[in-house]
């Protein structure tokens, strides 16, 4: 059996389109097709834009993407990508890796990862590394779906956060939370007998970050962001809201009532 197997032409997605097979084995796809492999030492999976250089071509349209942008390679029981090309490959939560950076593992499951291109392009890598149980994923089209996670907030909790993090729902490209004390001012005029201050403001925001933090959601500590803080611990904060949904554009009625 080839160690490097191509894919059938009619297949378009990994995230729950692959076989049972072997613990390790990895399928690689994209939009121009692409290929599986068993686990074994010194196998190497090549990707990039010249097709007849690599096993995975991505991006042939794209003079951005390198002819022979990366590799997932196996080795120590476990699959590893490899960025050579000039422009990095994006991981989920918005991890970079960037050529001459040492290898990045690979998770058992689905793992999507896009090489960045010209103009904000970035064309999907998709990958499944099959994991100990050999089976793949259940497929499920007539369940009903699953909501996210939101977290509970108190009215005050969350319209201060609401007036703070406003930016992030109205869609800004590059927004930023609202200092305290133009939060502050805000809510003073929405509520003028609530007594808001910006102590009160960045005590409320506080307590969610904290209370979400103790939940599992990273990036909203000083120890994990690390030194200058900046914006960084209610920015991630923003972001976790939104993906949830439980901050969604539509609050940002409650400042025209």
């Amino acid at each position: 059996m080839e160690a490097i197997r191509r894919l059938p032409q009619d297949q378009r997605s990994l995230a729950s389109g692959v076989p049972d097979a072997r613990p390790g084995t990895i399928y690689v796809l994209s939009v121009e097709g692409g290929v599986s492999a068993d686990p074994g030492a010194q196998r190497t999976i090549l990707f990039g834009r010249n097709r007849s250089e690599v096993h995975v071509s991505v991006g042939e349209d794209d003079q951005r993407v390198s002819r022979m942008h990366g590799s997932i390679s196996y080795r120590g029981g476990q699959w590893w990508v490899a960025v050579t090309g000039r422009l990095p490959v994006r991981f989920p939560r918005e991890q970079m890796l960037f050529g001459g950076e040492d290898p990045m593992p690979l998770a058992p499951g689905y793992t999507p990862l896009f090489v960045q291109g010209s103009s904000g392009r970035e064309h999907l890598l998709q990958v499944y590394v099959v994991g100990d149980s050999g089976s793949r994923p259940v497929l499920r089209p007539r369940d009903p779906t699953q909501p996210p996670r939101t977290w509970q907030l108190s009215p005050p909790e969350k319209l201060a956060l609401i007036v703070v993090g406003q930016r992030y729902l109205l869609h800004d490209l590059h927004p930023l939370p609202r200092s305290w004390r133009q939060a502050a001012d805000q809510l003073a005029e929405l509520q003028p007998g609530e007594n808001w201050t910006a102590k009160r403001v960045e005590h409320l925001v506080s307590n969610v970050r904290t209370r979400l933090s103790r939940d599992g959601v990273p990036g909203l500590t000083r120890d994990e962001v690390g030194e200058p803080v900046g914006n960084a611990l209610n920015d991630n904060l923003f972001r976790a809201l939104l993906l949830t949904t439980t901050l969604v554009p539509r609050d940002l009625d409650v400042l025209d009532e």
